[in-house]
């Protein structure tokens, strides 16, 4: 169960990874954060975001149009 929900659907880069670093100041550590966006540079800039950043992937996935992914922190 998610912590925090994000509408990141119609952002293009930065915007996606600016929303999550906010989003992730907010919840606890081992916190979860579930997004959708639509960007197909979220694809790449997260899993960067998250490597750099010290927290964890734990999902990302693309239907269509739509990109879901799940964040977990760890710092």
């Amino acid at each position: 169960m998610a912590d925090i929900v994000l509408d990141l659907k119609g952002l293009l880069c930065p915007m996606p990874v600016v929303k999550l670093a906010q989003a992730m100041k907010k919840v606890p550590v081992g916190g979860i954060i579930e997004a959708t966006a639509t960007d197909p540079g979220v694809l790449a800039d997260i899993p960067a975001w998250a490597k750099t950043s010290g927290n964890e992937l734990v999902e990302i996935g693309r239907q269509d149009k739509l990109i879901r992914f799940v964040v977990k922190r760890t710092k």
